[in-house]
């Protein structure tokens, strides 16, 4: 990694949230060796329940989901950062044609690396009385 990202130096909130889009960014294009190569410590651990701990885990589950689901698509809307920790707000959507899912992404860095990951999702109903979208 270079010593920057846009001018911010490695550790930086701003560079933190660009490490974070661009993780996702990847592992919605299906490249999830390369995200979690780039931006992923292996020694560190997420809270997802569906998956045994440990980032190979979710690593593993992360390439059999796109196996299942090669048109899924990855899209970050908002992206929050303080301290060491980012929250990314995306539009996950498994099949193309589908409402998808709106998820939240909580990660905690050390320096460029993600040490941290939780992740909630709401499906989001073809048919919502609410206007105003998840969105």
């Amino acid at each position: 990694m270079s010593p920057s990202l846009a001018g911010d130096p490695l550790g930086s909130p701003s560079a933190r949230k660009q490490i974070a889009r661009q993780f996702l960014e990847l592992v919605g294009a299906g490249r999830i060796n390369e995200a979690y190569r780039k931006y992923v410590a292996p020694d560190g651990r997420h809270h997802n329940p569906s998956f045994a701990a440990g980032f190979p885990a979710l690593q593993a589950g992360m390439q059999a989901t796109f196996a299942q689901f090669p048109g899924m698509r990855i899209t970050v809307r908002n992206v929050v950062g303080e301290g060491d920790l980012v929250a990314a707000h995306s539009h996950v959507v498994l099949r193309p044609g589908e409402p998808g899912i709106a998820t939240v992404h909580l990660m905690r860095f050390q320096a460029d690396r993600i040490v941290e990951l939780w992740d909630v999702g709401q499906a989001i109903p073809s048919d919502s009385p609410n206007q105003d979208g998840v969105f």
